[in-house]
């Protein structure tokens, strides 16, 4: 049985080996990217067991990516290689004052060959959460919505929680788009993670308290809204919590620092732990990866997070 499976598009990240202009860059580096399977790398190496639902193309990109999960120790059974749709790809532009913009190139994902029969129904039934995100949905609104009300339709007859990330790209869809579309999900949600640029989107409310009420109404259980540098602030049963930031050794790349916090917050639940520890335990792990640069690079293996809380020692020599 799986403790954690996902569902979603996964990419060749290029990340340019120079700041400046993308256009007068000209070498990069291959990296793995994709912000559900972001979350499954993150808890797998906290030590949850992890699924992940996939297509990739039947190309060089798509194996390395393939064999990148699996060294992860993710269950790939259900990740399928097509032909005829290519990898999905992006591009990184890093400016010298630290800034930049992502190019997708995932318009033909593999990802649009998913079909709600294509499902594994006895696979998403032997697993205890199944992780969503609003990327997966915007890359094919009218298909991937499908796809997602069938894997809920499943997970909630067998008893599964169904955690969500917005996650909203507005470079895939506009605003409008994105509340349409995800709005229509939050009466299935137990665990909703967001921003409050996000919440507002999808709620139309960005005072914290405000958001707790809009998720309260839809019967969302845990509430988890990530404010970064700022910490968090969590509501659970009653309870309400803000949870101040861990200090960072060097903010070097914030990207997948939501993912990290996502997968720390996945773990403190199913681990039943109090909600003052899970933001705690989230919020070090976001810490942690905004000190990598990387999508997934500096998501923290658990003895990492414990050292990092004081609750394990590291002997360095």
């Amino acid at each position: 049985m799986n403790d954690v499976l996902t569902i979603g598009d996964a990419m060749i990240t290029f990340n340019p080996c120079s700041k400046g202009p993308l256009r007068f860059v000209h070498s990069f580096e291959r990296k793995v990217g994709g912000a559900e399977l972001n979350v499954a790398i993150g808890c797998a190496r906290l030590g949850l067991k992890t699924g992940w639902i996939s297509c990739l193309g039947n190309d060089e990109f798509g194996r390395y990516i393939l064999n990148f999960v699996r060294g992860e120790g993710i269950d790939v059974s259900e990740v399928k290689l097509v032909n005829g749709y290519p990898t999905s790809l992006n591009f990184k532009e890093i400016l010298e004052d630290g800034s930049g913009r992502t190019f997708y190139y995932r318009a033909n994902s593999p990802t649009t060959t998913l079909t709600p029969e294509s499902l594994n129904e006895e696979y998403i039934q032997n697993a205890k959460l199944l992780h969503i995100t609003g990327v997966f949905l915007a890359i094919n609104k009218e298909k991937n919505v499908e796809v997602i009300k069938r894997a809920i339709s499943i997970a909630k007859k067998s008893g599964l929680l169904i955690s969500f990330d917005p996650n909203i790209r507005l470079k895939l869809w506009s605003k409008e788009e994105a509340k349409d579309t995800l709005s229509m999900f939050l009466p299935y949600i137990d665990i909703l993670l967001t921003g409050l640029e996000e919440a507002e989107i999808l709620l139309g409310v960005s005072n914290p308290k405000e958001i707790i009420e809009r998720c309260k109404n839809y019967g969302i259980g845990y509430v988890a809204i990530k404010q970064g540098e700022k910490g968090s602030i969590g509501y659970h049963n009653g309870q309400y919590i803000k949870a101040p930031p861990v200090k960072p050794r060097k903010v070097v790349d914030t990207v997948g620092a939501g993912d990290g916090f996502d997968a720390g917050f996945i773990y403190g639940v199913l681990h039943g732990w109090p909600l003052e520890r899970t933001l705690k335990f989230a919020n070090t792990i976001g810490s942690m990866v905004v000190s990598v640069s990387g999508d997934n690079e500096g998501l923290p293996y658990l003895e990492d997070v414990l050292v990092k809380l004081g609750e394990k020692t590291f002997i360095e020599r």
